[in-house]
């Protein structure tokens, strides 16, 4: 049988490891006007193209908590697929605009990673992440630790529901 990818546990994380997202996710107009309004930001900047086009941007900015949740979501099958939970964000800093159209990439190092001191099954892992644009820019950068299971966590066990059905179709080896 061929082995599924699972995602990291804590034994998998080394300092100094860089990790980049297999995919890109390109933000819509509609994602950051339904992301604001979803959230009651009322600052125009995100939605009203008029008020946008009068300012030094030219056109609406993506608000940048949508920013952020893209690119700590490109980061999750990298770092935190088998985390119990964050345990905070620091240091965000937004260098750069994002505009719809632009396709987002999340790249991150591991700062840190350290066995639970409560909890026996799991370990702390500190990473920082970085969303860079199509056109090589850095447009988000933030730090942040999760708590994350060892692989041999009860917890942790393979999820997939096993059946002993044989196939009935294609032929060949099941």
């Amino acid at each position: 049988m061929t082995e599924q990818w699972r995602g990291r546990f804590l034994e998998d994380f080394r300092v100094g490891d860089v990790y980049r997202s297999r995919v890109g996710r390109t933000v819509t107009e509609t994602d950051n006007i339904w992301f604001t309004l979803l959230t009651m930001n009322t600052n125009q900047m995100h939605f009203n193209r008029p008020l946008a086009e009068r300012t030094e941007f030219g056109q609406p900015l993506v608000v940048s908590t949508l920013t952020l949740a893209i690119v700590l979501g490109l980061s999750v099958a990298d770092t935190s697929e088998n985390a119990v939970a964050n345990l905070g964000w620091d240091e965000i800093k937004l260098p750069r605009p994002v505009f719809a159209g632009d396709t987002l990439w999340a790249e991150s190092g591991v700062l840190s990673a350290r066995d639970s001191r409560s909890r026996p099954n799991c370990g702390v892992v500190g990473v920082r992440t970085r969303g860079i644009n199509q056109q090589a820019v850095v447009v988000i950068e933030f730090t942040r630790s999760f708590l994350v299971f060892k692989r041999a966590a009860p917890e942790a066990r393979e999820v997939f529901p096993v059946t002993e059905a044989p196939w009935s179709v294609g032929g060949g080896p099941t």
